[in-house]
């Protein structure tokens, strides 16, 4: 074939499907007319002529409609060679069957097949399965209307695209391969060793200036270098032609694992031999480089530095007017280097100023002779690993503060019960006249707002005991609007405003009141001179999983709810710590610091997710997220009341308790003896489950604390039940660990009751329990 009948798509004729139709109806057509000169009937005869001409003139008329179209498609064809003539990126046309139908002068300059090659024989000289690469290229083509793909091959990095032209053809674009291939800086013509490595160590391609360097090509790293792995920015020693060669190591990962690596000077001998290169030769190396003097001046920089660096490159600029973060004077550093007493490895810094987000992996190596002494800076952008590893660290935090936050909690909650519990047996004795009454009245209120304050602490450390239910938010808001415009003042005004059709939620009442309180109290301090608070909600249907400031949230329906207020807003260094405990920006003694990092805390436990989004001098919306519930069907009706209980009666029954703090076992023991039980006290599980192991003795209810020393309290109440599986449980606890709640679901007739309690609560549990 011609390259005249190439590039006019002489064989478009044959490869239309259409010919082939209207061919059978020209034969079916004659084989009518055939049978009308065979039939005597006249009739017959006239309706076979008939249908005979019918079927010609279809014919003719598809044979018309396929020239048209055909004559369009070479005009079509022609228009884009034409198009591309001009163009140095080599393009083939190619038909259905990878055929090289047409091709620009480009490719008839640098490729020495065309025209009489196919597209899998002209890739077959640069990749090792030009058969899958074709195919998935062809495919995703037809499907999306273009498909490329960058591939590694043993002439270089090469861009393959392609676009569908019709039905039967596709246009095929080498973009890269000009550029890699016969310009001045393809990686033959570059003047520093570079190779292509694929993941497993697999050398893929040398340029010229690598196999002179070692005389030939290698097939795997370890039969380059001595040292493996290879780390970019440090120093390692290969095998040369005139013997060992220390090089410092530059690379550039890119897909598939694949790796560039390039080969700098890395002492006096290869500086002096490189140093008719100039460093012109690594301006356009994709590695950041800087040429920096010993004492500190950056004396050059190829073009990826100055992309990289956050602030432009002066004359007189100094490495520490860009970087920072070394916890020393930098001087002190590149002195230590070129004098060799650094520490070997690279240093993580940051970006000065206003580019403190930007982090990069410095490394540092010697080069030049006597009377060039400097040295050269391998850098490399760490800024998404920094930041991860930024979000590890504040997560661990977190994690110590709430496991520390927890600890101190239970520990209080103990205290706590005893102070409070001894001072209703105390309250007992007195009454109102009493001169003592009113000491023992502050010392029980005083108790309970250290409770309060333990409560905050296990909620940020997602420690306390929810009690969840499904909740419509508008009856919630309801209820709480009258408190919340007691909590707001009067100079401060707050809007509600609802989705009429907003699903249900399921959290715990009281704790969900306690978010949006301590959320409306927060805007009303962010605005000291008034302004209003709005409260929305909404129903939102994520479709997709949506991430945001660390969390993501999997797809499916929430119920959104804003906070939003008109103050002062929280500047850009502070949003980060505003969910801290004990983070306050209000002045000493009006804030505990725990108002967001308890709401944060129950949000978290209940299954939701809070935002932040400010503006200094806009104001605040705290978002929170809920996943949304079905509304029940019907109302389920109201269980009947309970009988009342008769708290003033004397109880009856055996009381086995089980608590290693001795001033809380000291007061409950106290307060059922006074009620009539009979108590027997135990310090751990194991002293119980030896009291337990006599037959004789009967107990009625066991109230046992949950963490202890040793054997915590469901282990051993199990144990227990499986001699005595009549015997009733009352679990307590300063906090409720994340297993327990599914423990105590599996142990019968038990109910907990938290720390701290007093004695009203104590002998109300234990009577309701028992009677």
């Amino acid at each position: 074939m011609s390259q005249a009948e190439l590039q006019t798509g002489a064989v478009g004729l044959a490869g239309d499907r259409s010919w082939p139709l209207a061919i059978s109806v020209l034969l079916i057509a004659a084989s009518m007319l055939a049978g009308a000169i065979m039939v005597p009937d006249p009739l017959v005869q006239a309706i076979l002529l008939l249908t005979a001409a019918i079927l010609c003139a279809a014919a003719a008329i598809r044979a018309a409609g396929n020239l048209m179209h055909a004559r369009r498609r070479r005009r079509l064809r022609d228009a884009i060679m034409c198009f591309v003539a001009l163009d140095q990126t080599v393009s083939l046309l190619c038909d259905a069957d990878g055929r090289i139908v047409s091709a620009n002068p480009a490719a008839r300059d640098r490729l020495a097949q065309v025209p009489d090659a196919t597209i899998l024989a002209m890739l077959a000289d640069l990749v090792t399965d030009p058969v899958a690469l074709v195919f998935r290229l062809q495919t995703t083509a037809r499907q999306t209307g273009v498909a490329s793909e960058d591939i590694v091959s043993r002439r270089g990095r090469l861009r393959l695209i392609v676009h569908p032209m019709d039905e039967a053809h596709l246009l095929w674009r080498l973009s890269d391969y000009g550029d890699r291939a016969g310009s001045g800086r393809s990686a033959d013509t570059f003047s520093l060793p570079m190779l292509t490595a694929g993941p497993s160590g697999t050398i893929l391609y040398m340029n010229e200036a690598f196999r002179r360097l070692t005389g030939g090509r290698a097939r795997s790293l370890d039969r380059v270098f001595h040292d493996l792995p290879l780390m970019a920015g440090r120093v390692h020693r290969l095998d040369g032609v005139d013997g060992p060669v220390d090089c410092l190591i530059a690379q550039v990962t890119s897909a598939a694992g694949r790796r560039e690596i390039y080969l700098l000077p890395a002492d006096a001998a290869t500086a002096a031999s490189a140093a008719a290169v100039g460093w012109e030769a690594v301006e356009d190396l994709p590695v950041p480089l800087l040429k920096i003097a010993i004492t500190g001046e950056i004396l050059d920089s190829n073009r990826e530095a100055r992309a990289l660096l956050p602030m432009p490159i002066g004359p007189q600029t100094r490495l520490s007017d860009l970087l920072e973060g070394l916890g020393r004077p930098m001087i002190d550093w590149l002195h230590d280097v070129a004098e060799g007493r650094a520490a070997p490895g690279p240093q993580f810094l940051r970006g000065t100023g206003a580019h403190q987000d930007t982090f990069l992996r410095v490394s540092l190596n010697l080069a030049g002779g006597a009377a060039d002494r400097h040295l050269i800076a391998v850098l490399n952008d760490v800024t998404e690993l920094k930041s991860l590893e930024a979000q590890f660290v504040q997560s661990q935090k977190m994690q110590a503060i709430g496991q520390l936050a927890g600890g101190v909690a239970h520990d209080f909650n103990n205290l706590l019960t005893a102070i409070s519990g001894h001072c209703d047996l105390l309250l007992l004795r007195h009454d109102a006249g009493d001169q003592d009454y009113g000491d023992l009245i502050q010392i029980h209120q005083n108790a309970n707002r250290a409770a309060s304050l333990v409560g905050q602490l296990l909620a940020f450390s997602r420690k306390q005991n929810l009690m969840p239910e499904i909740l419509d938010l508008r009856d919630t808001l309801s209820d709480l609007t009258h408190l919340l415009n007691r909590l707001v003042g009067e100079r401060v005004s707050l809007t509600l405003n609802h989705d009429p059709d907003l699903l249900p939620i399921r959290a715990d009442k009281r704790q969900l009141e306690q978010v949006l309180m301590n959320l409306v109290v927060n805007a009303r301090d962010a605005m000291p001179e008034g302004g209003e608070i709005r409260i929305e909600t909404e129903n939102i249907i994520l479709r997709e999983a949506l991430e945001r400031d660390r969390a993501t949230l999997p797809p499916g329906r929430y119920v959104i709810v804003r906070v939003i207020d008109s103050g002062i807003g929280i500047p850009p260094e502070k949003r980060s710590k505003v969910f801290e405990p004990f983070y306050t920006t209000k002045r000493p003694g009006e804030g505990t610091g725990l108002g967001l990092s308890t709401a944060y805390g129950i949000v978290k436990q209940t299954g939701g997710f809070i935002f932040l989004d400010s503006e200094a001098g806009r104001g605040t919306v705290f978002t929170l997220y809920f996943p949304g519930f079905d509304r029940p069907e019907a109302e389920a009706p109201a269980p009947p009341p309970p009988e009342p209980i008769n708290h003033a009666r004397r109880g009856e029954g055996v009381v086995l308790l089980v608590e290693d703090e001795a001033p809380v076992r000291a007061f409950a023991s106290r307060a059922l003896r006074l009620r009539g039980y009979s108590v027997l006290e135990a310090d751990c599980a194991e002293a119980a489950l030896g009291m337990l192991s006599d037959p004789e003795l009967s107990v009625d209810l066991f109230v046992t604390d949950v963490i202890m020393p040793g054997m915590d309290g469901p282990t051993w109440v199990r144990e227990a039940l499986r001699d005595r599986p009549q015997t009733k449980v009352v679990f307590v606890s300063g906090y409720a660990e994340d297993a327990f709640s599914e423990q105590k679901a599996q142990i019968p007739n038990s109910v907990f009751l938290p720390k701290p309690f007093s004695l009203t609560e104590l002998t109300k549990t234990v009577q309701a329990q028992l009677h």
